[in-house]
C-alpha cells in the first residue's frame, strides 16, 4: 500500500544493468524504464536504482525529470546487506511500496524485508548449456542463487511461456504467481547507407548471435552444402572457442567464401543485413526469448528456426520450423518455406504486423498489471 495517505505507490526499478547499456539486460532496463516515463498518467511513482557509471546520454535521461533515484553502491549488495539488515530493524521505516528486481542475476534486494518484490527471470539457460554439464557444482550454485531470490519474491515474471515452464520445473515456487510479460521490440536503427566491404554480392541468408555452443550455428553448414547458389552470413562475436571451431569447420568443409563470419558488426550494418538478406536462419537450441527472430520479422523477412524453447512463441504461424538438424530435412523445410513466401504477396506485411505486437507499450502495461496485483495483495 502507499507509504503516505493519498500518495501514489513508490516502485523501485532495479536498473543496475544500465552500466552495460548495450547488453541485453541493459537494453531491457532502458526500454522498460523509458516506457514507464512515457506514460501520460502513471499509477505509481517510479524510483530508479541506478549505477554510478553510465554512458552520458543514459545518465541525463534517467537522472533528470524529477524522478527519484537511488545510487547503487557495493554496501547495498546482498552479500553485505544480509549481514547488517537485522541491525537496522529498530530504525527501519518503510519508504518503498514495491521493489522490481529486473533480472535473476541481480545482487540487490530491498533493505526492508517487508517490501514486496517482483522478480523477472529472463532464462535459466545455464541449466541447458553443454559447457556446464561437467561442472554440476556451478549449476547448483547458480540455481540456489536464483532460488533465494524466488523465496524473497511475491511474484515472478518471465519473458515467455517456455521460461515460465522451465522455472516451474526447476525452482520451488510455492504459491507465488508466475506472469508472462514478453519484452518489447524497439524501433530499428537506421541501416548503413552502403553495404559492408565484405558483404556478399549474391543472395544470402543471415544468422545473428555471439558464437556460443547453444546457438548451434554448425547445423547450418550442411544446409549450405545443399544450397550452392547462396551465401550464409553469421554476424556476432567470433572470438570464442566455439567461434574458432566454426572457422575450422568452414575451412574443412570447403565453404570458405560461402559462409562468412565477420564478427561483431555495427548497428547500421546489422540493420542493412536484416533488410537485404533473403531469409533469416536461427537453429538455436536454447533461447529465453530470441530478439533476432522478431528483428528479422520486423523487416518482413521469412525466419527459419528451431522448434524449441521460446522460438515458436515468437514466430507463430508465420515461422518456418526445423524438427531436426539433418541437412536434408533443413533444406526441405527451407525450400518449402520459400515457396510459401513466394505464393503470399503480403507475407512481409504479415511478418511486420506480428513483430509490431511485441511492443514496449504492451510490456509496460503487463508489468503495471503485475505491480497492481502485488500491491493489492500486500495491502490486504
Amino acid at each position: 500500500m502507499p507509504t503516505a495517505s493519498n500518495a501514489l505507490p513508490r516502485v523501485v526499478l532495479d536498473l543496475e544493468k544500465l552500466r552495460h547499456a548495450n547488453c541485453g539486460l541493459g537494453r531491457f532496463c532502458r526500454h522498460l524504464a523509458q516506457s514507464f516515463l512515457a506514460l501520460v498518467e502513471r499509477p505509481f511513482e517510479p524510483v530508479f536504482f541506478l549505477p554510478p557509471r553510465m554512458p552520458g546520454e543514459t545518465v541525463r535521461h534517467f537522472t533528470t525529470g524529477g524522478v527519484e533515484h537511488i545510487d547503487v553502491s557495493p554496501w547495498r549488495k546482498e552479500t553485505f546487506a544480509g549481514l547488517y539488515r537485522p541491525l537496522l530493524a529498530p530504525f527501519r521505516r518503510q519508504r518503498y511500496d514495491l521493489w522490481h528486481v529486473t533480472n535473476q542475476t541481480s545482487k540487490y534486494l530491498p533493505l526492508d524485508p517487508k517490501v514486496p518484490v517482483v522478480l523477472t527471470i529472463h532464462d535459466l539457460n545455464f541449466l541447458h548449456d553443454d559447457r556446464h554439464k561437467e561442472r554440476p557444482w556451478a549449476v547448483a550454485r547458480k540455481l540456489a542463487d536464483v532460488q533465494r531470490k524466488v523465496d524473497r519474491a511475491a511474484a515472478i515474471v518471465t519473458d515467455s511461456r517456455y521460461v515460465a515452464e522451465d522455472v516451474a520445473a526447476h525452482l520451488r515456487l510455492g504459491k507465488r504467481p508466475v506472469h508472462v510479460v514478453p519484452p518489447g521490440l524497439p524501433e530499428p536503427p537506421v541501416a548503413s547507407a552502403t553495404p559492408p566491404a565484405w558483404a556478399p554480392r549474391m543472395p544470402f541468408l543471415l544468422s545473428i548471435g555471439n558464437c556460443l555452443p547453444h546457438k548451434n550455428f554448425q547445423a547450418l553448414f550442411g544446409l549450405m552444402e545443399r544450397l550452392p547458389e547462396r551465401v550464409l552470413v553469421i554476424a556476432g562475436k567470433r572470438e570464442t572457442p566455439y567461434g574458432e571451431a566454426l572457422v575450422r569447420e568452414v575451412a574443412a568443409r570447403g565453404l570458405g567464401g560461402r559462409v562468412l563470419l565477420p564478427g561483431q558488426v555495427s548497428d547500421g550494418d546489422r540493420q542493412w543485413l536484416y533488410e537485404q538478406c533473403e531469409a533469416f536462419v536461427f537453429p538455436s537450441l536454447t533461447e529465453g526469448f530470441g530478439f533476432p527472430v522478431l528483428e528479422a520479422m520486423q523487416c518482413g523477412k521469412p525466419v527459419f528456426m528451431s522448434r524449441r524453447t521460446s522460438l515458436p512463441e515468437l514466430g507463430g504461424s508465420l515461422g518456418f520450423y526445423w524438427d531436426s538438424y539433418a541437412a536434408d530435412h533443413m533444406a526441405a523445410v527451407f525450400e518449402a518455406g520459400m515457396a510459401t513466401v513466394k505464393a503470399l504477396p503480403d507475407f512481409a506485411t504479415r511478418a511486420r504486423t506480428r513483430a509490431a505486437g511485441f511492443s514496449w507499450a504492451n510490456a509496460a502495461r503487463g508489468y503495471l498489471g503485475v505491480y497492481q496485483s502485488v500491491l493489492q495483495a500486500s495491502a490486504a
